[in-house]
């Protein structure tokens, strides 16, 4: 097929796990809803202004980071199933590209007396791509960031999660979850708490 040049696949082999084609010359695959495979590099480019693409690098960032900026198809490795920020006390920036941390179990940014913005793309923090589930063991916490601002998760971010608590945000003005008049599935099944010890949030 030389003269191929884009696959669309809409809910097509969604539940194969692998998926071979052969070609010199494809320069766009759009593999929709076949789980890793979406990931194709063509599909998310590495963004040239993270500063975190792999699990490696992560581990590797020193606690005083101001600003964070994990790139696209990012961290996706097995066993890393636990994001915890704390360590990181002067971050006040905290941004995740798309397709990114897809096993993390848990999600703890708590504490950050500093952080003032989370932005997150699409389809990370979840093994259910372009879709949903549910699963117990999947938390996500933010609490505690008194500076904080701004909160924003693209479409199908989380969409396997079942726990989303948020407190102690006081200073919190805009949360933008999905995408308005589209299926976002952000947290389908979980349960939500917003709380807070000011008067800001209730």
């Amino acid at each position: 097929m030389p003269s191929l040049t884009q696959v669309s696949l809409p809910k097509a082999f969604t539940y194969r796990h692998d998926l071979k084609y052969k070609s010199s010359n494809c320069v766009l695959l759009c593999f929709v809803d076949i789980g890793e495979l979406i990931q194709h590099e063509r599909l998310y480019p590495s963004n040239p202004e993270a500063t975190v693409h792999s699990s490696i690098e992560w581990n590797n960032w020193s606690g005083t980071v101001d600003s964070m900026i994990v790139d696209n198809n990012a961290c996706n490795d097995t066993d890393f199933v636990l994001l915890d920020l704390t360590r990181f006390a002067s971050l006040k920036v905290f941004e995740v590209g798309c397709y990114s941390f897809s096993y993390v179990k848990e999600v703890k940014l708590i504490g950050l007396n500093r952080l003032e913005r989370v932005v997150i793309g699409e389809n990370s923090f979840t093994k259910h791509k372009n879709d949903c589930s549910y699963s117990p063991n999947r938390h996500f916490y933010l609490k505690d960031c008194e500076r904080l601002r701004e909160l924003k998760m693209g479409r199908h971010s989380f969409s396997d999660y079942s726990v989303c608590e948020i407190e102690n945000v006081p200073s919190l003005e805009v949360i933008e979850i999905g995408k308005m008049n589209e299926d976002s599935f952000n947290f389908f099944y979980a349960s939500l708490e917003l709380k807070s010890d000011s008067q800001g949030m209730k």
